[in-house]
């Protein structure tokens, strides 16, 4: 029995091998053809002197590993794109950028009683390469609500908006549709909120003139790195977050999919490339579900917020492209050093960073450091990196504090850190 369980572990490693050798050719059939192929010539091999009866012994663990491996090989979701449904709350649009994206945009008009402010603000979600989600949804109606005309687009591959070949994601073409959106938007300057990724793609936006040129204002929250000297920091984070110790999350999980576990899982340790032919971009984006992220949300809220974690998303909305988003954060990594092209910045900005951040400290102190039109910080207590998250007065302090900045008005919080401030504020954090 031993001999046997060694020899399916055995052949279930060598196909393993073979998908990451091949980079997941053919659906995985590559791999498993040769690996089976193998594995009978050598079980034939080992028979070859026994009885009729005994020559069959070998093949069993053959039998076994050949079904196991096999599922790694058959799609369990649709292998074509199966976009989000409608929102029942919003319209969505699909413009098609000069770049050749084709994204979904979502319109939020000014409502309430106070005054309409005539700079149409956009808003880059985080991701890279997810959908907008519904909490991310009610901010933007709060915002509208307070006299904002509010546009939101999800970027090339997340939610309704439609895929790119893998090769074009990078985060200079993320940089080149926020261009390309502003300029189809037609309507001058608008003011930017980015966040978490949508900041990184804001950040890379402010150093270069030609995107530059048409943002008033900046809110830059939550951002990832920069650049490839930034992402190789390896930094202080936040007050603790609620990574190891909300409750799991329920739901339907892919990565409990033979097959989805093995390819998201490759690609995570970076033995599939994203483009690899294991899994597509399209069947891929159909399996993957908020549950797969795991404690990657919980890192969002702080640890005294464990076990109130509210829902983000809904099944229904939810989209996120793995692959798509390891690519594009891999051509962060492989991208030179922006810092003097920041250096020449000139567009009114402002840093938001959280109490529980899960983000290294020094993503956003490279940027203070760095961009000399960063006017204020606003240092958000009692927040984890998702900062307006539905909990308690959390969306109305995110609010003011981006609100007060975009009508040049006196900050609700401290400026801070400063720059003097960051060495300081970095040790308070070790």
């Amino acid at each position: 029995m031993l001999a046997a369980t060694a020899a399916v572990v055995g052949l279930v490693a060598f196909f393993l091998a073979l998908v990451v050798a091949t980079d997941g050719a053919g659906s995985g059939f590559a791999a498993w053809s040769a690996a089976v192929g193998v594995a009978v010539v050598a079980a034939a091999w080992r028979g070859r002197r026994r009885s009729w009866r005994g020559r069959l012994v070998p093949f069993l663990p053959v039998l076994v590993a050949a079904a196991v491996t096999l599922s790694v090989c058959v799609p369990t979701v649709p292998t074509t794109r199966r976009y989000p449904s409608a929102l029942a709350f919003v319209t969505t649009e699909h413009w098609r950028l000069s770049t050749g994206s084709r994204v979904a945009v979502y319109h939020y008009p000014p409502t309430g009683n106070g005054p309409r402010h005539r700079v149409p603000l956009v808003y880059l979600n985080g991701g890279p390469v997810r959908g907008i989600s519904v909490l991310d949804h009610h901010f933007l109606q709060r915002l509208a609500g307070q006299g904002y005309d509010v546009y939101a687009y999800e970027q090339a591959g997340g939610g309704r908006s439609d895929l790119l070949p893998m090769d074009q994601y990078s985060i200079t073409r993320s940089v080149r549709d926020l261009g390309a959106f502003v300029g189809k938007l037609g309507k001058g300057h608008v003011d930017v909120l980015g966040f978490s990724s949508g900041a990184v793609v804001l950040t890379r936006a402010l150093a270069d003139p030609a995107t530059a040129a048409h943002l008033r204002r900046a809110v830059i929250a939550e951002p990832g790195p920069m650049d490839g000297p930034t992402a190789r920091i390896a930094g202080q984070k936040g007050r603790p977050s609620a990574r190891g110790i909300a409750p799991a999350m329920t739901g339907p999980r892919s990565t409990r999919v033979p097959r989805y576990a093995v390819a998201f899982g490759l690609m995570r340790l970076g033995l599939l490339s994203p483009d690899n032919g294991l899994v597509g971009q399209a069947e891929g984006d159909n399996a993957f579900t908020a549950a797969d992220l795991g404690s990657d949300t919980a890192s969002a809220y702080c640890a005294r917020d464990a076990h109130r974690i509210p829902v983000e998303d809904t099944a229904r909305n939810f989209s996120f492209s793995a692959a798509a988003s390891l690519r594009i954060q891999q051509t962060v990594k492989d991208s030179p050093s922006i810092a003097s092209q920041l250096r020449r910045s000139r567009t009114p900005s402002m840093l938001m960073v959280a109490e529980c951040s899960s983000q290294v400290r020094q993503w956003a102190t490279t940027i203070l450091a760095n961009d000399p039109a960063v006017q204020r910080t606003q240092y958000m207590p009692g927040v984890g990196h998702h900062m307006w998250n539905g909990l308690g007065d959390n969306d109305q302090r995110a609010a003011a504090v981006i609100t007060a900045f975009l009508q040049e008005e006196p900050a609700p919080l401290p400026d801070y850190p400063t720059r003097a401030d960051i060495p300081a504020f970095l040790r308070n954090h070790e």
